[in-house]
């Protein structure tokens, strides 16, 4: 299972979702890897990993960044979003997120300014802008979750079409393309929802703990 995080086994305000936690733990209980997937950077998305008790490979920044048994891969060029990132700070009022020194791969910005107007401005910037309702973010658009998660699966020798995975933005897109069964919880954007192969009928982590339950357990 590839697992998104912000949005999908979090609620609103980032916070975990109980039921989303113990379903994932059951998961892992019967064998059955969990990937993390997440526009996080890496050392969050590692901890996020060891409280859930996910054995599966890390995506991280988008996938920009990839870990898996201890090996750390930079996949996404932070030169091409950090020109664009000052393009854009000539034209607005823009705020990185907080711990972005740890970013190595992408740049995330605060929501101060709406996503159609970052995405206007960069538009022939050679850079791919998701906004994800937590952070707009810059990306290099040589990677993203699907790419990384091919990655991924291949160090794990894990067929593609043998991954479940479970997003809920725009960013997730690529990550539900590539997988065999691709879910949507039900807070999800539109478009990730016109991917899915199912829509959960419950929002958030709450959505997480129906689809595993529903084809998992």
């Amino acid at each position: 299972m590839a697992l998104d995080v912000d949005g999908t086994i979090t609620d609103q305000k980032r916070r975990l979702c109980p039921g989303a936690l113990k379903a994932i733990r059951k998961v892992e209980d019967r064998g059955i890897p969990v990937i993390i997937v997440t526009g996080n950077i890496l050392c969050a998305t590692k901890t996020i990993s060891i409280l859930l008790g996910t054995t599966g490979g890390l995506v991280a920044e988008n996938g920009g960044v990839i870990e898996y048994e201890g090996e750390i891969s930079i996949l996404g060029n932070l030169e091409k979003c950090e020109k664009a990132f000052q393009h854009l700070r000539n034209l607005y009022d823009v705020r990185k997120v907080e711990y972005s020194s740890a970013r190595v791969s992408e740049i995330a910005l605060e929501r101060n300014l709406p996503a159609k107007k970052v995405k206007e401005a960069l538009k022939n910037w050679d850079v791919e802008v998701y906004d994800t309702k937590f952070a707009l973010h810059l990306t290099d658009p040589e990677v993203n979750k699907g790419l990384s998660l091919l990655n991924i699966a291949k160090k794990m020798r894990v067929k593609p079409e043998e991954i479940m995975a479970i997003g809920d933005s725009e960013n997730d897109l690529e990550l539900l393309e590539r997988a065999g069964w691709k879910v949507a919880v039900a807070n999800s954007d539109q478009e990730l929802k016109n991917k899915a192969d199912y829509v959960t009928k419950r929002y958030y982590g709450d959505g997480v703990k129906e689809a595993i339950g529903r084809f998992l357990l």
